[in-house]
């Protein structure tokens, strides 16, 4: 059955009727179709651009059922697509789920050995690299993670994972294998070489500053905050105190000045992504306070919602509520571009061309 959607189809400015037809979304009235929205403001589908649905705060998911049931918390905050940067759990069943969420995963994280969470990543040496991400490429349906940077032991502070001539041969091998390749990196010292080597992402990206951001600008390098995730910096830093204070010392100072460091990227013209990190120490279902934590940084509330709804989803290959777009959205009763604080009560929800809320 064909529905009727009425309402400000953002980033438009005009009221119109919109048809949901299968999957599809048309301009061009149905005579049969059946109204489910009379009025509103409809965004497409949030995107959280940095997520974890195989992880829990008490540990990893171990099954396809936990798996969707974190997917329907994301779904029901109105993120109709997922990227999930890295997962030890393989739930590639779920990609062509019509109840799920749109999913775009990397495989698992790939790290050193002893340089990352235990058992959440693949370890993996920088002459292993090449060829571990073009395993992982396999493993998820468009994207690879690595692990840029962790705590090195032995200095007492974060320090890079990779050389850069392993970091170029990695790069290489997830565009050969048709994936995009994206980085986690707090520090300052990992970022030179991660850049250089043509990495298409930044995860998180506490070290980046001015040179680097112009550079990300100007070759298209995209960032993603996970402003949330670093507001949790401290209680990583109270727990690392006494064995390693500089590290500590690191993370907080790292953490104060992100607002500053996503202000200067938004102002450099980086292209800017809403992502949570859900998963871990992150509670799902969090996309639209990232969104406002954005804005809060100086991002304009439009570019902000546009990070986790129409941009986002073009930067994934989705598209908005165009002619013969995909039927995901998101209808709100007040402008959420005037208050982003609607983002948490919408008034209904179509996925895949379903009402499910």
């Amino acid at each position: 059955m064909a529905l009727r959607v009425r309402a400000v189809a953002l980033p438009a400015e005009r009221e119109r009727d919109l048809y949901v037809v299968g999957d599809r979304l048309t301009f061009e009235p149905v005579a049969s179709a059946e109204t489910v929205v009379r009025s509103g403001w409809a965004v497409p589908g949030l995107v959280d651009a940095h997520c974890h649905i195989g992880l829990l705060p008490q540990g990893f998911v171990d099954s396809v059922s936990v798996a969707k049931d974190l997917a329907m918390v994301n779904r029901a905050a109105g993120a109709l697509t997922i990227r999930d940067a890295g997962s030890p759990f393989s739930y590639a069943e779920l990609d062509n789920d019509p109840d799920m969420p749109r999913l775009l995963r990397a495989g698992r994280h790939i790290a050193p050995p002893k340089r990352y969470i235990p058992r959440l990543a693949v370890d993996t040496t920088g002459l292993q690299l090449a060829a571990t991400v073009a395993e992982q490429a396999r493993a998820g349906n468009g994207w690879v993670k690595l692990v840029g940077d962790w705590i090195d032991r032995e200095a007492g502070d974060l320090g890079p994972t990779y050389d850069r001539e392993s970091l170029t041969a990695a790069v290489k091998a997830a565009h050969d294998a048709g994936a995009r390749i994206t980085v986690h990196t707090f520090s300052e010292a990992a970022l030179p070489d991660l850049l250089d080597a043509g990495l298409d992402c930044i995860e998180h990206g506490t070290g980046l500053s001015t040179d680097l951001l112009n550079k990300m600008a100007s070759v298209g390098t995209a960032l993603v905050p996970t402003m949330i995730n670093i507001e949790t910096f401290g209680d990583i830093a109270d727990k690392a105190q006494q064995k390693f204070p500089a590290y500590a010392d690191h993370m907080r100072r790292l953490r104060d000045g992100f607002p500053a460091v996503v202000a200067a990227a938004y102002e450099a013209g980086v292209q800017i992504f809403a992502g949570t990190d859900a998963g871990g120490g992150i509670a799902h279902g969090l996309i639209g306070q990232e969104i406002q934590r954005l804005h809060a940084a100086g991002m304009s509330a439009v570019d902000a919602l546009a990070a986790g709804s129409w941009r986002a989803r073009d930067w994934l290959g989705l598209p908005g509520l165009v002619e013969g777009g995909l039927a995901d959205l998101v209808v709100y009763d007040t402008d959420p571009r005037q208050d982003l604080g609607v983002l948490a009560t919408p008034s209904r929800i179509i996925l895949r061309g379903r009402v499910i809320a």
